[in-house]
């Protein structure tokens, strides 16, 4: 992942010097509020004491503008979200029996033991995009509008304890009668890099502060679903959307 970001960043790096001087090179910071709308990221916020704003997080990311005219701009940028929460099973407690683990419902069990799993997930989506600024770039505030294709590099992985809701069995309770639990594994599952196809779009505001420098403020929307092809192949596509604002730091070439 590093290295693919690495090349990414070059190649923004290296195109004004490949002749595409007339332009701006952008640095941004953002925050991210993923959509996560997905079977896989259900049923974890389903089971798990994690929620949806836990995945909220910081992103970065930078990109290259080509002015193509005095209103319309081609933009190349990359950008990085990633972010890893660790949460326990809601609703199952655990017992240890036989040197096995099993889960009880935590409805009329206190357990022996709360067990949970760590649910990561990372993504960097290379961006192509089409800006169009109404008013030119001459004056004291700037309003954009644009959106584009969007290749999402992206994994997703579980690591921990998980209940195994194929392997059932019933516990014969003297007060509450047969009782259905479930085995307990330790799971280790990674859907490996994977590249999908999306799009965005997004509106901001660039403000001039120097001759050749600017700071930009911007709300993006991206989408992208991500077919899971490894250990969660069994899943619908996982969600790779979600909300960004962010603000940048422009050298005008």
């Amino acid at each position: 992942m590093k290295k693919t970001i690495g090349l990414a960043a070059l190649a923004v790096f290296l195109l004004p010097m490949l002749g595409f001087s007339d332009g701006t090179f952008s640095f941004r910071l953002g925050y991210n509020f993923p959509t996560a709308n997905s079977e896989l990221w259900n049923i974890e916020f389903e089971n798990m004491t994690f929620e949806k704003h836990d995945f909220e997080a910081v992103t970065f990311g930078f990109s290259y503008e080509y002015f193509m005219t005095r209103q319309v701009s081609l933009v190349f940028g990359v950008d990085y979200y990633g972010k890893s929460e660790y949460g326990i099973y809601r609703d199952w407690v655990g017992y240890e029996i036989d040197g096995y683990d099993y889960a009880f419902p935590y409805e009329y069990y206190d357990g022996d033991f709360d067990f949970g799993h760590q649910f990561r997930t990372w993504m960097s989506p290379l961006q192509l995009s089409l800006k169009l600024s109404p008013f030119g770039r001459r004056s004291g505030i700037i309003p954009y509008i644009g959106g584009g294709v969007s290749f999402y590099l992206w994994s997703v992985a579980l690591e921990g304890d998980m209940v195994d809701f194929e392997d059932q069995y019933v516990y014969e309770d003297p007060d509450l009668g047969d009782i259905d639990v479930y085995g307990v594994v330790f799971t280790d599952a990674h859907e490996h890099t994977n590249f999908n196809v999306g799009f965005h779009a997004f509106a901001g505001i660039t403000v001039p502060i120097a001759r050749r420098t600017a700071i930009e403020a911007e709300f993006r929307y991206n989408y992208g679903k991500g077919g899971l092809h490894d250990a969660f192949q069994d899943f619908d596509d996982f969600d790779l959307g979600g909300y960004q604002i962010t603000v940048g730091l422009n050298y005008w070439f």
